[in-house]
């Protein structure tokens, strides 16, 4: 079965799926540069993503999609055990979002140049500058009523379970009083791990937990940033813990 399933990728999923990333990239990059890059950054990228998950068979549950509201602005925090949580939340999350990124993603022929002519945030810390300049944009995308998805691991787990966070997702949702939202994703490290290069079917989980709200407008920083690690690790099974 996995002989017929890798023969199907490389004859026909391959070929479709890179038809499907550059038409998608070129029609993101010409509407983005002609003003529509808000809606167009969203909507060709959500059904592209889907396609990668119908054509790589795998199937993605969402849970909890009725803890959020499609017209407020939220910060998504996510576990990163993959390749394909980003296929799994661009496509199944129904919600309008702008992601938070590493620059280095800039250099993929295509789509790099798409994601950064559409709003999204390419993560520069190379220099105190360049780092406040990230912030900045991360900040106009969130007073313009954006939401923003981020791992904020930083890069894919190496052995299924998670890492520490960093701070930066959090203080922005701290400086807007932002809603933060945990989404716990299961499957994405069995479906293509870091150190692996062609994907397997399989069942991607996306559980989207109630939103930490600020209180007064404020939220703790410490109370945010542990409480959104805890609600995502603790429904996570064992074996990722």
């Amino acid at each position: 079965m996995l002989i017929l399933y890798r023969i199907y990728q490389i004859l026909i999923m391959a070929p479709v799926l890179l038809t499907a990333t550059i038409l998608t990239a070129t029609i993101t990059i010409i509407l983005s540069m002609l003003g529509m890059g808000r809606w167009a950054g969203y909507f060709f990228p959500h059904w592209w993503a889907r396609l990668f998950c119908v054509m790589s068979m795998v199937k993605v549950t969402v849970k909890g999609r009725e803890n959020i509201d499609p017209h407020t602005s939220y910060v998504f925090i996510a576990n990163h055990q993959g390749a394909y949580d980003i296929f799994s939340i661009y496509g199944y999350l129904n919600h309008n979002f702008r992601w938070m990124m590493k620059k280095s993603l800039e250099k993929i022929p295509f789509v790099g140049y798409s994601c950064k002519v559409s709003g999204h945030i390419m993560v520069d810390n190379s220099s105190p500058s360049a780092t406040k300049a990230t912030m900045e944009k991360a900040e106009k995308q969130l007073r313009g009523g954006m939401s923003l998805v981020v791992f904020p691991e930083g890069a894919r787990t190496w052995d299924g379970k998670m890492r520490r966070f960093k701070r930066g997702a959090f203080v922005l949702a701290m400086e807007f009083g932002l809603p933060v939202v945990p989404i716990t994703i299961d499957g994405s490290f069995e479906v293509m791990p870091r150190f692996k290069k062609i994907p397997n079917w399989g069942h991607i989980t996306l559980t989207i937990h109630k939103p930490i709200e600020a209180v007064n407008g404020k939220h703790d920083l410490l109370q945010l940033l542990d409480g959104s690690y805890a609600t995502i690790h603790d429904s996570l099974p064992e074996r990722h813990k």
